[in-house]
């Protein structure tokens, strides 16, 4: 089976130098010593998967070591991966080996879908910042995956270190035969963004083979599993240089056409029954993508429409505070890394979700324009963005400037943003902070963030602290052995960013976590065993009592198989001095509360065709109880069909109050794929405290990178239509289709 996507019959080839096994085999000498040098192509090679030219035969592969299960162990199968570049693109050819071809996974032929079958993948720190990387990743059936890396990989310190929903330009083909599977990926060097010095440009680089039935990853460089996501952190790829290499600046020109009726369900004048009108939708827009320097990115965007983007998630909301849901619309996921700066959990000063929302409907974006890159060691972002009246709101103007420079070492750097938000209507909301994280020593961190917010309906004689928020961070980062974080946050009563996210308000908050993670022996069933435990306060500001309060120990086993064991004992204290309502319009009361849970969850391995997981937990509930059950299972029935379904039950009893809730929320999701062109997907989900059950189904046709046709299909039912007063409800509350076409001119 030989399969090539968007090839456009460009030739490479690779001369790696002999340092190359003495920098694999001392990590820390490649990521502090002088970079690895790659050659230029020496001779033409074909993008068709095999990688059987004579350009490539010259070509030594880079050493690669196993990572996992067992770090250092003997290798099952033979991997061979090589890396070259020429004036335009990089080009990685792998060839994995396989004495048992017939079990070699493919799952998936979906787009950003294949995570459950056998890998190649390179991550790369294209601003070699030791803190960024885009990652590329394709399966034996040749489709694409890729993602964009923040905060070196870490979950703690930022709000995301991994996105997803980031894509860009690039091409792959593949071969499967008796011998194993072999992949070529081109990636134009206009895709990833880098700097140049006389032509000189050095990244950082990691490659890897995964194989899914052994749950074995093959990696270079010999990165030690010291911590979560290790194989993937920018601070630890092999430093490579590339000689020879100037900017390229293609203008990608992007205009759409979208089509299509909207309807929604509206009372009558009577009041006496619901009448249906359409709504009919013809729109056209523009977005430009001009590479200004080989390492600033200008995005210009007109009429701006993300019809195409899958529906959030809905959740249940059993706390008094603020649900999150992640940006998904692609225009921000370019270099959104740049704009993180987290305040503490989810909480962040910038949220692009706030701009074109309201309360999860969209508003109109007249269009807006952003520039980010990388000068020397300092990130540049900015973003500028209009938006039509709307919701009650006014038309308003939402700009984001951030700066981000490299001190002392390559783990540390200083910044500071700022964010504005006004209205035509007067209203303004401005946003000043800045940050710094610093790593003195070892895997020791230490991060301090501060924020000042500025308002038009800012009470007089707000204080300095009132209407600002400072957090202060000491943690280790380590997964082999002890590792720890020290937490500290304060949030001022007025403090209020108004491109940002919070999830409460006006509070001190206390945060430490303790952790001791073994890695075990070959003989051993479990790679890691880990136990940890957390402490977190939030304290009110007006009189410094405890508002909430969580003990929370756990043991977590992971096993050589893939698959993951958790037990989790929650103690949790709540303050409760205003009454608030949970789903189910039951009532929490004003009082003091110790409540306690035992939860376990146990995670399937992810490589086969089976996966998931189950998550139950038991316990007290304010003043009741409540038994929780969390399951995700998945089938991947063939390549071309992949169904899916999440399921959260929670039991509420308060038998004092003679009060109860079954809280169901369900969504069910469906891939199906012809081929890596032709794909389509069906999401839906019901939520039975809302009586809400809602529909939401996308077809792609994907002619190639930048040029696609989408027909959406979204549909929200009222599943319980009796109410006390007025008509019944309709069965369909609200209904569109859309149909969209964009194509990509590249000048």
């Amino acid at each position: 089976m030989r399969l090539a996507i968007g090839s456009r019959g460009r030739r490479a080839a690779i001369l790696c130098p002999s340092t190359a096994l003495l920098l694999v085999l001392c990590p820390s000498a490649g990521n502090a010593q002088e970079a690895m040098r790659l050659t230029r192509l020496s001779g033409p090679v074909v993008l068709d998967g095999p990688s059987d030219e004579a350009a490539w035969q010259a070509v030594p592969a880079l050493p690669m070591v196993v990572y996992q299960p067992t770090f250092g162990s003997a290798p099952t199968e033979r991997t061979e991966v090589r890396v070259a570049y020429d004036d335009d693109y990089l080009y990685i050819a792998g060839r994995m080996y396989d004495s048992n071809p017939d079990e070699v996974r493919t799952y998936s032929l979906y787009r950003d879908g294949a995570f459950s079958d056998d890998l190649l993948s390179i991550i790369l720190d294209t601003y070699n910042d030791h803190n960024t990387a885009a990652w590329f990743t394709t399966n034996p059936a040749g489709v694409r995956s890729d993602r964009s890396i923040s905060n070196d990989a870490e979950f703690t310190g930022g709000p995301q270190m991994m996105n997803s929903d980031w894509n860009t330009f690039w091409d792959v083909a593949t071969e499967q035969n008796d011998e194993g599977w072999f992949a070529e990926m081109r990636i134009p060097f206009s895709s990833l963004g880098f700097q140049d010095d006389d032509g000189r440009v050095v990244m950082g680089l990691t490659a890897y083979r995964y194989i899914a039935r052994k749950v074995e990853r093959h990696l270079f460089p010999a990165i030690p599993p010291n911590w979560n996501f290790g194989f993937a952190k920018p601070s630890q790829a092999q430093r490579v240089s590339l000689e020879g290499v100037y900017s390229k600046r293609p203008v990608y020109i992007t205009p759409y056409a979208l089509g299509g009726v909207t309807r929604e369900a509206e009372l009558n004048g009577t009041e006496t029954a619901y009448a249906f009108e359409n709504d009919l939708t013809n729109e056209i827009g523009l977005d430009v993508k001009y590479n200004a320097t080989s390492n600033l990115t200008l995005d210009l965007t007109a009429n701006t429409d993300f019809a195409q983007v899958e529906v959030d998630d809905q959740q249940v909301n059993l706390t008094r505070f603020s649900l999150f849901f992640p940006e998904k619309r692609q225009f921000f996921q370019e270099r959104s890394a740049i704009f993180e700066f987290g305040t503490g959990g989810l909480s962040r000063l910038f949220h692009s979700r706030r701009i074109g929302l309201h309360e999860g409907d969209p508003i109109r974006i007249y269009g807006g324009a952003r520039l980010v890159g990388r000068v020397g060691t300092t990130d540049v972002g900015m973003l500028n963005m209009q938006t039509a009246a709307d919701a009650g709101l006014p038309s308003e103007n939402f700009g984001v400037f951030r700066l981000r420079r490299q001190v002392f070492n390559s783990f540390s750097n200083v910044g500071v943003m700022a964010t504005t938000r006004f209205g035509t209507d007067g209203s303004y909301n401005v946003a000043v902070g800045t940050d710094a994280t610093v790593r003195p020593f070892g895997n020791e961190y230490v991060t301090m963030r501060w924020v000042q917010t500025f308002k038009d309906d800012e009470l007089p004689g707000t204080g300095f602290f009132d209407a600002g928020r400072i957090l202060a961070l000491w943690e280790r980062r380590n997964d082999n052995g002890f590792s720890y974080t020290g937490e500290f946050i304060r949030s001022g009563i007025d403090y209020d960013p108004g491109v940002g996210f919070v999830t409460r308000e006006n509070f001190t908050f206390l945060n430490n976590e303790l952790q001791y993670q073994w890695f075990l022996g070959a003989e051993s069933p479990f790679r890691t065993v880990a136990v940890n435990n957390q402490a977190i306060a939030y304290l009110r500001n007006i009189d410094k009592s405890v508002e909430s309060g969580v003990i929370q120990p756990s043991l977590k086993m992971e096993f050589k198989t893939g698959a993951e064991f958790e037990f989790a004992m929650t103690s949790s204290y709540e303050s409760v001095r205003e009454a608030f309502e949970i789903p189910g319009d039951l009532l929490i009361p004003t009082g003091d509360y110790w409540f306690h849970e035992g939860q376990v969850r146990y995670q399937l391995p992810r490589g086969g065709a089976r996966s998931g997981s189950i998550t139950v937990g038991v316990g007290s509930f304010y003043d009741g109880t409540r038994v929780n059950v969390s399951a995700q299972p998945e089938w991947r029935i063939s390549p071309h069909l992949t169904l899916g379904t999440d399921y959260e039950l929670n039991l509420i009893r308060f038998s004092d109050r003679m009060e109860s809730v079954d809280a169901h929320l369900v969504r069910l999701r469906v891939k199906t794929a012809l081929d890596t062109h032709f794909s389509a997907s069906a999401f839906a989900q019901y939520n039975s405290t809302e009586d809400d059950l809602g529909v939401n189904a996308r077809l792609r046709y994907h002619f190639s990178e930048g040029n696609d046709l989408w027909l959406v299909y979204n549909e929200g039912f009222n599943t319980e239509r009796t109410i006390t007063t007025g008509p019944p409800l309709p069965v369909s509350q609200n209904r569109a289709f859309m149909l969209k076409y964009t194509y990509t001119f590249i000048r």
